[in-house]
């Protein structure tokens, strides 16, 4: 696809003060993901000739984490306005469209983007389209004053605006779409002579309309253009996130039994007839197939489960895990960078790392593979067919092959060859009577001792 004629320019040079951290305020993730990444996979979508975002503290953080971008700095924070006026040398060449975004607004659509290049491509004399909302709470939001033909005249600040004023419900989200032959023109006019000594980027409705164009405005719901400041309002966002990604996966065809204990990342992908209890994290990077099973309270990053699989419930599977159609995964078993074939089980107590296991093998209760010898991991190999008896060790590298039987209570560190048994430990000895006379022994050293105790 080619290039559109259009920029953004992202706003991230907030000092995000109440989000108390030492990580970049765009940075902080939802559903796994950055807010900014949410927002910049948005703009992708739209092709534009060029993206630039401008920072303040934090650049490096900001340069790391995003590519394909120009990254300009606002040392000093003079207000929206003096923000954009950062990106002038970037879009010194570029006179198209500029389409001014917030890094702390990541779930603003593409489609509402499109909306706005549209509706400034409707009237050649349209030099600004002003993205507006109506919340359920305008507060203390800026008010869009519009004329009878829908254009917007004015921006009334909330402490400015009269009763009227305030009675408006359409509110300014702050994101604008700009003639880009006509912005840094239209920015050199702005005054920041106000009790904040700022220079406002809603002035410009008031420049462009003295240059004689129109104002358009567009209208978003409230949860399109939902900001992010603190951390309070960090776990709205992920609220509301999850919350589509939940509906989002009922409609596509999984069961939830209980929603709303359900968590997504950006990228969980469930297929049909998908079910999942409570209690089930999905971190990034899994993949669940058609009819799999997820049961109560298993987390999940980093996995492809291969349909008819069950696993859980208080399963956890770590990045690299790959379970096989129809495979059983049971409670309490921590599976790591392993593959296991179709039907394997794994039902009970056990860790799986570094691992191949071949079809239909069964793993006993409170088995381990031992990948790690404090400096390097290794593999375990188990073929085909074979069955690990309870509380086994298998210390890596070493193979088990297809049909082999491992007795219970194993530490294999040799290789066991098909369908051989292979038993690795201490033999079995009776003493008779050996117990009883060490009851009685020991019985008496406690009564003499309570003896002593009382004189």
């Amino acid at each position: 696809m080619p290039k559109q004629e259009i920029a953004v320019v992202v706003l991230a040079a907030g000092k995000g003060t109440r989000m108390k951290s030492a990580l970049h305020k765009v940075l902080h993730p939802i559903g796994g993901k950055a807010m900014l990444h949410h927002l910049l996979d948005s703009v992708a979508s739209l092709r534009p000739e060029k993206t630039v975002i401008v920072v303040g503290a934090e650049r490096e953080q900001v340069e790391a984490a995003v590519d394909d971008c120009e990254i300009v700095t606002q040392a000093e924070q003079l207000g929206t306005g003096h923000a954009v006026m950062m990106a002038a040398e970037a879009l010194e060449t570029y006179t198209g469209d500029v389409l001014v975004l917030y890094g702390d607004v990541p779930f603003i659509p593409a489609s509402l983007m499109r909306e706005m290049i549209a509706a400034k491509a409707k009237n050649k004399d349209t030099g600004l389209v002003v993205l507006g909302f109506t919340p359920k709470d305008p507060a203390k939001y800026g008010r869009l004053v519009t004329s009878a033909d829908g254009n917007l005249e004015r921006i009334v600040e909330y402490k400015d605006a009269s009763d009227a004023e305030r009675a408006i419900t359409l509110c300014n989200s702050g994101m604008m779409l700009i003639d880009g032959s006509k912005l840094f023109n239209w920015l050199d006019q702005l005054s920041n002579k106000n009790a904040a000594g700022e220079y406002y980027l809603t002035d410009l409705v008031a420049v462009a309309r003295r240059d004689g164009r129109s104002v358009a405005v567009v209208e978003a719901l409230e949860e399109d253009v939902l900001g992010i400041n603190s951390r309070e309002d960090l776990a709205q966002a992920e609220a509301a996130f999850q919350s589509k990604r939940r509906k989002a996966a009922m409609a596509a065809g999984a069961t939830l039994i209980d929603p709303a204990t359900v968590y997504f990342s950006h990228d969980t992908r469930l297929g049909s007839d998908v079910m999942v209890e409570p209690g089930v994290f999905f971190g990034p990077g899994v993949t669940v197939d058609d009819r799999a099973a997820i049961k109560a309270y298993s987390h999940l990053e980093g996995v492809r489960v291969r349909a008819g699989a069950s696993v859980g419930p208080f399963a956890r599977l770590r990045p690299g895990a790959d379970i096989g159609e129809g495979a059983k995964i049971g409670n309490f078993v921590e599976i790591k960078k392993a593959k296991l074939e179709e039907g394997v089980k794994v039902s009970h107590l056990s860790y799986i790392g570094d691992a191949f296991i071949g079809a239909d093998a069964n793993i006993g209760a409170g088995t381990i593979t031992c990948n790690y010898d404090g400096f390097l991991k290794f593999e375990t190999h188990i073929g085909a067919g074979a069955f690990i008896g309870s509380n086994s060790a298998l210390v890596a590298p070493v193979k088990i092959g297809d049909g082999a039987l491992v007795a219970a209570g194993s530490v294999i560190t040799k290789d066991v060859e098909a369908d051989a048994l292979a038993v690795a430990r201490g033999q079995q000895t009776a003493k008779p009577g050996m117990a009883k006379s060490f009851r009685e022994k020991q019985a008496a050293k406690k009564a003499a001792l309570a003896q002593k105790k009382g004189k």
